[in-house]
């Protein structure tokens, strides 16, 4: 997994703010995909840790980021609500689904927010969720990462969720 890394003076005003966004979204993730996992077996846990293995790196890879613009990076929280109850197989798909749209939608802002391999970098994090999101799902939306343009996408998507929530 590449760092993202870039200078404060190369990027935009916002771009610290979006990666501050992104980080927090892959504390989410890591965290979500350890339930997920837990209410899976056999190939779908393997994909599940295999998520939460790429949230892992994509994290680490924002904190070094956000750090070498110059800011403190975003902790994660002590814990985190689920959007709703996992307590079997078909809500544990469900729940990966939401973390992966909830992951693109925030890398979207940051592809707006930064220039350069910052941006690349953002692009592909955005598209790496989006298909993790259709095989969790099973089908695709039509603008990954831009759920108030994808029509027939729950609310359960919204990036909007606050910190200590998925």
């Amino acid at each position: 997994m590449p760092t993202l890394t870039g200078s404060p003076t190369t990027q935009p005003p916002g771009a610290v703010k979006a990666l501050q966004s992104a980080l927090a979204a892959e504390h989410a993730a890591v965290y979500g995909f350890g339930v997920v996992g837990a209410k899976l077996d056999g190939a779908r846990r393997t994909r599940a840790r295999n998520a939460y293995d790429a949230h892992r790196s994509r994290r680490d890879a924002l904190e070094r980021t956000v750090r070498d613009l110059g800011a403190q990076p975003a902790a994660a929280a002590p814990a985190y609500a689920l959007p709703f109850s996992v307590t079997d197989e078909a809500a544990a798909l469900r729940l990966a689904a939401v973390l992966e749209d909830r992951v693109a939608a925030v890398y979207a802002d940051v592809v707006r927010e930064t220039r350069g391999h910052l941006r690349e970098e953002a692009a592909r994090a955005l598209r790496e969720a989006a298909v993790r999101a259709v095989g969790w799902r099973g089908r695709g939306v039509a603008f990954p990462g831009l759920p108030e343009r994808a029509l027939g996408t729950s609310t359960e998507a919204s990036p909007s969720a606050s910190p200590g929530e998925l």
